[in-house]
């Protein structure tokens, strides 16, 4: 299986947060399934620290790219057709973060894993 972390399951699992739900951790454990992570969550999570609503987490910013390959995880880089579809979404919701991952999840046929019910606005196939 094909996944795709939401944003907020790639922090989870990098923290070993107990919120990650047990069918999540396991599919991302699973030698099997190809995991992955979007450009958009490291840009989210840059933000987030700039901003202040991630301050315990500013090495994650620094580390970005060796903590995703030390899991075994692919990057996804965000790609002119994600970016269409996302902008061109009928759905009202607007986080970008959110729109990029849809798009994704959708166009790369990746099962997204995430808690977020937003997801359901954008028919996304979710995994939690």
């Amino acid at each position: 299986m094909r996944l795709l972390l939401d944003t907020h399951a790639l922090l989870w699992w990098f923290t070993d947060d107990s919120r990650l739900s047990a069918n999540a951790r396991a599919a991302i454990a699973d030698e099997r399934n190809e995991v992955c992570v979007s450009s958009a969550s490291a840009w989210e999570i840059a933000t987030k620290v700039r901003l202040g609503k991630l301050e315990t987490l500013p090495r994650v910013v620094e580390r970005f790219a060796e903590l995703v390959a030390a899991d075994g995880f692919e990057t996804l880089p965000i790609g002119l057709t994600h970016a269409l579809r996302a902008g061109t979404y009928a759905q009202t919701h607007r986080d970008p973060f959110d729109r990029i991952l849809a798009a994704q999840s959708e166009l790369e046929s990746m099962m997204l894993v995430t808690v977020d019910p937003a997801f359901v606005e954008f028919h996304s196939k979710t995994l939690w």
